[in-house]
């Protein structure tokens, strides 16, 4: 067999045990076709065969993101960006400039807004004072916190306050008005509903889906957003990805793009259960997953939020939060209606994924999936656990004990990348600081790591993400090193990453048979200091045997 695709004179970093270097691969019908030395590979390049020499740069499998939402991030691709933005008088002059561009928005919203964004807890007077006669609202990073003006919290009908599901707030004030800051999905939802992107929220929102369906109009418009996305996505080098928020809705939309040609990553999509739900919406997910499984779109997990975030006290958290007596939070899930989720999900051969920040709510998590474990007798289920910013010391051999994945991002702890140290570290009391953000603490007691970057919660830059992790700060005296080598953090990129979603059968290394993914970074990844890895570009990505991305002069 003749090869359609060789790239040779690369340093490959195969991720494959049996072979973990050579210096070529070359693709057939989509599939890796072999992997080795320039002259075997060579050998296979047929009159049509495209050949791009790599220069010596450094040939990988495609990246694999363990976590972000596809959809989101290529919603926000053209909303206004505050990260880094600090005080009054910049933040007016922003939104000043974006309402001028934007004249007709029903909604004027930021993305990426700190929350030390002002030097005091930002109120709707804050926001009047930016822009008054006209709804405006900004996003904390975190995608958990939305401040909003008047003017729109009297458009979403909430000025006067709403009454939500535990763990979504509206915040009131003295007045007897919402005070602006709104908490968790249900709470801003309404603000949200005024961009008219209802739609592409229910996943991560409700769990539901759109009613009436969309007509095809209206789902074009989603596509192009979700096709933004991918676009996006593959000049960072990814060709797999794991989006954690998700419905039907979600999964028909890359199906339309699959159709078109234009579905330019794999894509795993969740069942959201929220705590509302009987156990019998867990058929809509076995129908999600009978009707998507093939090698590009599939569904075959359940997602579910245990908390909330550090930042805006709603993580969950074993003991009160500092300043704050009496206030840990609460879990989203009662620990024993988890444990009968978890036994059912589990029972019916689906994956489990998590978000649990708080060591609360990690801790109720391995609860729930023990019980599974006890109920159903052990299996290859490689539940998840999303995030882990804080977690008992005695839980941390849980994790192997268990066989969960640890599906963590280098981008987040605090000093790490965009995320600054404080007022985040504020909210953890100091003696546990030396608990929080783990990785090569997880990884050493045997956890199996897979990374992300939550996208568009951080930038889904993933070279930037690979710098994050290799110069990560230690947190406080008694704080340990918790950085994994870089062969390592490559690997939970992966090899790690195609692991955790079941899919090391289809991607994650380069060896004949599985998917012609790759990522050739811009340069000797080995070689690059540490600090200079997030400089460094995506020279080409190629999904499927196809590029997705080249830069100038590489292809």
């Amino acid at each position: 067999m003749r090869a359609d695709l060789i790239v040779t004179n690369a340093r490959v970093l195969t991720m494959d045990a049996a072979r973990p270097r050579a210096e070529a691969v070359a693709i057939a019908g989509g599939l890796v076709l072999a992997a080795g030395s320039r002259s075997e590979v060579e050998a296979l390049a047929g009159p049509g065969t495209q050949v791009i020499d790599a220069r010596g740069r450094t040939l990988l499998p495609g990246f694999v993101e363990s976590h972000l939402h596809l959809v989101l991030g290529g919603a926000e691709l053209d909303k206004l960006q505050l990260g880094g933005v600090h005080g009054l008088d910049r933040l007016r002059a922003l939104f000043l400039s974006y309402a001028e561009r934007n004249p007709d928005a029903p909604l004027l919203m930021a993305q990426g807004a700190e929350y030390g964004i002002l030097d005091h807890p930002v109120t709707r007077a804050d926001l009047d004072a930016v822009i008054a006669d006209r709804p405006i609202a900004m996003m904390a990073p975190d995608h958990h916190t939305v401040w909003a003006n008047t003017a729109a919290l009297k458009a979403a009908g909430i000025l006067a306050g709403a009454e939500m599901p535990r763990g979504h707030e509206v915040v009131m004030g003295a007045d007897g008005l919402a005070t602006g800051e709104l908490r968790e999905f249900e709470a801003f939802a309404p603000v949200m509903a005024l961009s008219g992107e209802t739609r592409i929220n229910l996943g991560i929102a409700t769990g539901g889906e759109p009613s009436p369906w969309p007509a095809e109009a209206e789902q074009a418009v989603d596509r192009a957003k979700a096709l933004a996305g991918l676009r996006h996505c593959a000049t960072h080098g990814i060709t797999s990805m794991v989006n954690m928020d998700g419905n039907r809705y979600t999964l028909e939309l890359l199906r339309g793009l699959q159709r078109e040609g234009n579905l330019l990553a794999r894509v795993k999509v969740p069942f959201h259960f929220k705590p509302h739900m009987d156990l019998a919406e867990l058929d809509r997910a076995d129908a999600m997953t009978r009707d998507f499984a093939d090698d590009w779109l599939q569904s075959g997990f359940v997602k579910m939020f245990m908390d909330g975030v550090v930042d805006s006290g709603t993580a969950f958290m074993l003991e009160d939060y500092p300043g704050q007596p009496g206030h840990r939070s609460e879990p989203l899930f009662a620990p024993d209606r988890f444990k009968e989720i978890c036994c059912e999900i589990d029972r019916r051969g689906l994956q489990i994924a998590v978000h649990a920040i708080g060591d609360g709510a990690v801790r109720t998590t391995i609860d729930g999936y023990e019980a599974a474990r006890q109920a159903n007798g052990p299996r290859d289920s490689r539940h998840r656990i999303e995030h882990i910013e804080l977690i008992d010391p005695a839980d941390v051999p849980r994790l192997s004990a268990l066989g969960i994945t640890a599906s963590v991002q280098p981008s987040h702890p605090p000093g790490a990348m965009d995320f600054p140290m404080f007022p985040t570290m504020n909210q953890i009391a100091q003696h546990r600081w030396k608990d929080a953000y783990l990785t090569r603490t997880l990884a050493e007691a045997g956890a199996k790591v897979a990374f992300a970057s939550d996208w568009p919660v951080t930038d889904v830059n993933v070279m930037r993400s690979l710098q994050a992790s290799q110069t990560r700060p230690v947190y406080g005296a008694e704080g340990r090193d918790e950085r994994l080598d870089l062969m390592a953090a490559l690997h939970a990129y992966t090899a790690g990453g195609a692991w955790a979603a079941h899919r090391e059968g289809v991607t994650g290394t380069l060896r004949p048979g599985l998917a012609g993914d790759l990522v050739l970074i811009d340069g000797d990844v080995e070689a690059i200091p540490a600090t200079d890895l997030g400089g460094t570009g995506i020279a080409l990505t190629v999904c499927g045997g196809r590029v997705t991305h080249a830069l100038p002069g590489t292809v």
